[in-house]
């Protein structure tokens, strides 16, 4: 083993040791990370080019990015997870044969699907499913997990997909599922507006899935709803009616006008 690679390797467990403690210090970790990338320029980290990459740099490259990814969702740093999760794509498909099999390939790869469920971004979604085989979509806990979740937002079922943030397969993807009920509670009140005047405060609160008054106020005060304290209850603004009003007086003198034109005609 080269020097740099003893140096490298060395760093990877001091990471490895502070982001699996009982409390680890995020910020001790973000540091480590950036010296570790730094130090695996120097190794098979940059794949590509006329070098044949030796097993064991790309093993320590790999599992470098793996814990980057999982440290991003800890920060909640999701543009940072989605660039981990490109770099870990070719180790995991084009080095796959030189590699022994990661244990964080399917978590991580379930969550990059509900991150692109919670971006909306579905043609992505599923192009990444097609690089998978029928058997891990079937039965690999944290692939099923997403395919569900996104059947469940096809069929418009909402109350399923809260419920399933509750059976999650790993705890870091309830950072995508609370974005992904944020999109969703912003879809339900949108209709919201539309199909009622006012709603009292407790069904607002069933229908937008809080589970305190404070969150609902809270969400209120964000859509500029009015809110009634004595009656507990939520109006919302239309705008001016008088504009969005069928002008009956106008309708009815056009009416009469037909009527007496006909008359004549015949």
């Amino acid at each position: 083993m080269s020097q740099s690679l003893q140096t490298t390797a060395a760093l990877f467990e001091q990471l490895k040791k502070e982001f699996h403690s009982p409390k680890p210090d995020l910020k001790k970790c973000g540091q480590i990370l950036g010296k570790l990338k730094v130090a695996l320029t120097e190794l098979s980290f940059l794949v590509g080019g006329d070098k044949q990459p030796d097993p064991k740099e790309l093993l320590l490259a790999r599992e470098v990015l793996e814990v980057g990814a999982q440290y991003s969702i800890r920060v909640q740093d999701i543009p940072q997870f989605e660039r981990y999760i490109s770099q870990l794509k070719t180790y995991y498909r084009d080095y796959s044969n030189r590699l022994p099999p990661s244990q964080r390939l399917y978590p991580l790869l379930g969550l990059n699907l509900l991150r692109l469920l919670a971006q909306n971004r579905l043609a992505e979604f599923h192009a990444e499913l097609e690089t998978l085989d029928t058997d891990v979509l079937n039965n690999n806990v944290y692939i099923r997990h997403s395919v569900q979740v996104e059947q469940c937002l096809m069929e418009g079922s909402y109350n399923k997909v809260w419920n399933s943030r509750e059976s999650v397969p790993a705890e870091e993807y309830k950072v995508f599922m609370d974005i992904l009920m944020d999109t969703i509670r912003n879809e339900i009140a949108s209709c919201s507006e539309k199909a009622y005047i006012s709603l009292p405060l407790a069904d607002a609160a069933t229908l937008l899935h809080f589970k305190r008054p404070e969150e609902v106020l809270s969400f209120a005060k964000e859509r500029g709803w009015d809110v009634d304290p004595v009656t507990r209850t939520l109006h919302f603004s239309h705008g001016d009616v008088s504009q969005t009003d069928i002008p009956r007086d106008q309708v009815l003198t056009m009416m009469i006008g037909y009527a007496k034109e006909l008359e004549r005609i015949v």
